[in-house]
């Protein structure tokens, strides 16, 4: 299980990687497209607002499937969590009350 949240991770944080890429390409697409507009004829600004939309749109699209595998991530720890609490209570309550003891004792020495 756990090779599989390292996986998952790892591939999370691909994703992340190449959107950050795209928003920055598409940041970068929009200054040039900016600094260009001055001197430029209505069919070049078309033409640029066009490949900058496509751009923006591919991002959005990474980002969308950035948070589908996310969510999926997040799906698949608490199935995960309810298996093991389901299978050990007595340890999950064990650990519960630990934590709550260890908790109420920082809490009160504030």
């Amino acid at each position: 299980m756990s090779t599989e949240l390292t996986a998952s991770q790892a591939m999370v944080q691909g994703m992340k990687e190449t959107l950050v890429n795209d928003l920055k390409g598409a940041v970068a697409h929009g200054e040039k497209l900016l600094k260009e507009v001055v001197n430029s004829s209505a069919e070049e600004f078309t033409l640029a607002r066009k490949m900058l939309e496509g751009k923006v749109g591919e991002a959005t699209s990474r980002l969308d499937d950035a948070r589908m595998a996310v969510a999926e991530g997040a799906m698949d720890a608490a199935e995960a969590a309810e298996h093991f609490v389901r299978k050990n209570p007595w340890k999950t309550l064990g650990v519960a009350a630990a934590a709550g003891i260890a908790i109420s004792y920082l809490v009160s020495r504030r």
